[in-house]
């Protein structure tokens, strides 16, 4: 049965122009040379810069010690145990897919799409790969490199929003055009680039799997450094939940409260605040959460699980818009 494109894929592909990722078998050994090959760039032979082959079924070929990362490879983590898993299945079927490539004009090449593949290829010792030889602008190159780890889900958190953040700064894009042009909700860019305003070594530890995204939101919830700082120390020694964190993100409000009550109270007691609020359900908190995540704006809930209040804010006249169609789904 043939396998359904996702929409990430058309999309890829669009970008690419008109290309697909998904081609035909092409290996990179004596036994594979025959199988069917990717669609080669029309280029003759006499056009093609030093370093790259053509064969007689137009695919094009190069050493992949020629090849050099896309200087806006979001992906910075590579798992060694996966690359060697796709080294062994490089060595008994050849290269499958063709890495796309720019000439960098130093007779190497950047790799556009396939800098996995690529090293793998090398660790299995191939000396050729297939390959497909484009040019794109940097926002393009930014674009394809981060649409292809997200079809694999090969980012982790802080890789993925850092990619997110510099295709903004690179195309002068928004939130809401980023999500469109990687087909992702803006709610989840939104979400994904807040963790950058984390601490490096807070974000180190979500990279290395020691902090969840649900940890990430409970310190990001946390509005002085310092508690932000014991929070974190806390999920990290004591190996809290999610639930607890957010507890502990609870706690530290309270306690701010306290505090301005105190100041004010010495202060000759003038504009006293209001009691301080009793502690939320964490039930109702985490929906607040999801509310939030979902609609890609403040959201706020008063009340119970039973009976409240919801509370969107909106920032601009396109926010608002963009919160309509979510409504009415138009």
């Amino acid at each position: 049965m043939a396998k359904k494109k996702s929409g990430l894929g058309n999309g890829l592909a669009s970008l690419m122009g008109g290309a697909s990722l998904e081609a035909a078998p092409a290996g990179a050994t004596e036994n594979a040379a025959n199988a069917p090959a990717p669609v080669a760039a029309a280029a003759s032979v006499q056009q093609l810069p030093a370093g790259i082959t053509q064969d007689e079924q137009g695919q094009l070929w190069v050493d992949p010690a020629l090849l050099k990362p896309n200087p806006h490879q979001p992906r910075q983590e590579f798992d060694q145990e996966k690359l060697n898993e796709l080294a062994a299945s490089i060595r008994e079927h050849g290269v499958i897919e063709a890495i796309i490539i720019e000439d960098a004009g130093d007779g190497t090449f950047y790799i556009v799409a396939g800098e996995r593949r690529t090293r793998a290829s090398r660790l299995a010792g191939l000396t050729k790969v297939p390959v497909q030889l484009r040019h794109f602008s940097e926002q393009k190159k930014l674009e394809i490199a981060l649409i292809e780890n997200i079809q694999r889900a090969d980012l982790n958190a802080i890789e993925e929003a850092q990619a997110y953040y510099n295709l903004m700064e690179l195309g002068g894009l928004n939130q809401e055009q980023v999500a469109a042009r990687v087909g992702k909700k803006r709610s989840t860019v939104a979400n994904a680039v807040r963790l950058l305003k984390l601490p490096e070594d807070m974000q180190s530890a979500i990279v290395q799997g020691k902090l969840s995204a649900g940890h990430a939101r409970a310190l990001l919830a946390v509005s002085e450094a310092a508690d932000q700082r014991a929070l974190f120390d806390r999920i990290t020694t004591e190996g809290l939940s999610v639930r607890q964190a957010e507890a502990a993100v609870a706690e530290f409000a309270e306690a701010a409260v306290h505090t301005q009550t105190k100041k004010l109270a010495a202060a000759g007691g003038r504009d006293l605040p209001p009691s301080p609020p009793e502690m939320r359900d964490p039930d109702f908190a985490a929906l607040e959460g999801q509310f939030r995540d979902a609609l890609g704006t403040k959201v706020v809930l008063k009340g119970d699980l039973e009976r409240g209040t919801l509370q969107i804010e909106y920032f601009s006249r396109a926010d608002l818009d963009r919160l309509y169609s979510i409504f009415t789904r138009e």
